[in-house]
């Protein structure tokens, strides 16, 4: 299965937080929605699931391996430069 960029995903799951906040503050129109469904089909399929909740789970856990990936690439690199 082809995984999506980080960065896409952690746009994604931006824009669907950002949306659910203005969603809250303003009556739902009609176009709030339009985009909150939009960004929903659009995370569920960049993760592979059927849900919501599972394709948040899986963004938010890809990104946090990603993100533990790249600190352990940039200890590594510091110890490599630090001990020559």
């Amino acid at each position: 299965m082809l995984l999506a960029h980080p960065a896409v995903l952690r746009e994604l799951v931006a824009r669907y937080e950002s949306l659910c906040t203005a969603s809250q503050e303003l009556a739902l129109a009609p176009d709030l929605k339009r985009r909150l469904d939009d960004v929903t089909y659009t995370l569920c399929v960049t993760t592979g699931t059927r849900h919501l909740d599972q394709a948040l789970a899986a963004a938010r856990a890809r990104l946090a391996a990603t993100t533990t990936v790249a600190s352990a690439t940039v200890a590594t690199a510091t110890a490599a430069v630090t001990a020559t």
